[in-house]
């Protein structure tokens, strides 16, 4: 019988010497080891994994296992592994069932004489029709293990860059709710014990004791028809930005014009596209064809419309940095730098510098970001949280002073 396959995580580094982590399933520690040396990974680090205290984990197809998926097979093509071997060993080592299985269904697609291109194309809530267009390409001009590496450094970099921006949502949005809660508690719980204790004192409350006093007596009486409300409201909302385009690009409109926060998407969005048409241009697919996916690829309709528009008057025989300057959402740095690239011939390569700039700048930005919040988020907690005990402690301090 044979030995069921245990999950292990695994840190390494592949042929090109790039730092690689990820997780797959052997039936033994020296198995797993073995299968990584197949890949092409030279793992110094391979562990079983540990189960999670809380509930097991997704198991979705995620973008992140996609893009591990596209650097596994980069590898094993370029190591001279045929396309069929390179899925099976992937699928056999995954740690993740859903993975295996969406592998599985690829290569017998694949083992029937169907194109891969083909066989991705049938999944497209996991390969887009830029990532099945690619390697499409790849197969017609007989180098996919090249257009597959292009892929996977294209899926990497637009990894790296959602959790960047990830990174800037979250800290602020996480310490907020964390201070919502503790301040409801205190409000629902605590004040009206310290209500209990004032109500003996037979004398006047200070001011701000009072106030604190009305707002817990209307949390308390209001709070879960607020909350429900408010479950109410956000679920609408989700349902109606999930269904209505226009009021999606409305609010990509809006966002655009916060402070900071803004700025940031601004070159997220502006990175994501020339990394798109950076990848797609260097591949062989046509400028037209390379604008239609970079529009759909930049996250944000400003950038989707403007980047249609400069399709549409490149297909009229206008130069790109051109079109691209009438739109007025483009940087002039950016337009420069692809002139420069029309006039020497190597738009991808300018393409793809525009991109490494602007990635590195909203790195630096998030970075920037959490720095300066920190403090803030830190001084309206004290404020928030040390006034409710301030106004709690008040008149025990008026009553000593009294005394």
């Amino acid at each position: 019988m044979a030995k069921a396959a245990t999950t292990f995580t695994w840190q390494g580094k592949d042929r090109t010497g790039n730092s690689r982590k990820g997780e797959i399933s052997a039936p033994s520690l020296a198995e797993a080891k073995n299968l990584l040396r197949r890949q092409g990974i030279s793992a110094n680090k391979v562990r079983k994994l540990s189960k999670p205290l809380f509930g097991g984990r997704s198991k979705k197809v995620t973008a992140a296992d996609i893009s591990v998926v596209s650097r596994q097979i980069a590898t094993m093509l370029n190591a001279g592994v045929t396309l069929i071997q390179s899925l099976e060993m992937i699928a056999q080592g995954h740690g993740k069932e859903s993975v295996r299985k969406l592998l599985g269904e690829i290569t017998e697609e694949v083992k029937s004489g169907n194109p891969l291109s083909g066989a991705l194309r049938k999944n497209p809530e996991h390969f887009d029709d830029l990532y099945c267009d690619l390697v499409y390409t790849g197969e017609q001009s007989g180098a996919l293990e090249t257009i597959y590496d292009r892929i996977a450094t294209y899926k990497e970099k637009a990894e790296a860059l959602k959790s960047k921006i990830r990174k800037a949502m979250f800290y602020p949005v996480a310490v907020l709710v964390v201070a919502f809660i503790v301040t409801t508690i205190l409000l629902i719980f605590v004040v009206p014990q310290f209500e209990e204790i004032f109500s003996s004192f037979g004398a006047q409350l200070p001011a701000f004791t009072l106030f604190v006093l009305a707002i817990s007596a209307f949390v308390q009486n209001y709070g879960v028809y607020i909350a429900i409300a408010a479950g109410i409201g956000g679920f609408l909302f989700m349902r109606a930005y999930k269904k209505s385009p226009k009021l999606r690009d409305s609010i990509d409109k809006k966002v655009l014009k916060a402070p900071v926060v803004g700025e940031i998407l601004k070159k997220a969005s502006i990175a994501r596209f020339t990394r798109t048409l950076s990848t797609t241009f260097a591949a062989g697919v046509p400028l037209i064809g390379a604008l239609e996916s970079a529009a759909g690829a930049s996250g944000n309709a400003v950038y989707r419309d403007a980047i249609l528009f400069v399709r549409k008057e490149v297909a009229g025989g206008m130069p790109m940095h051109s079109a691209m300057r009438a739109t007025n959402v483009f940087p002039d740095m950016v337009t420069q730098m692809i002139s420069i690239g029309e006039e020497s011939g190597a738009v991808d390569e300018m393409l793809s510098k525009i991109a490494t700039i602007y990635e590195a700048e909203v790195d630096d930005m998030v970075d920037g970001l959490t720095s300066l919040l920190e403090p803030m988020i830190m001084a309206v907690l004290g404020v928030v949280i040390g006034g409710l005990i301030i106004a709690m402690y008040l008149p025990i301090f008026e009553m000593g002073n009294v005394v």
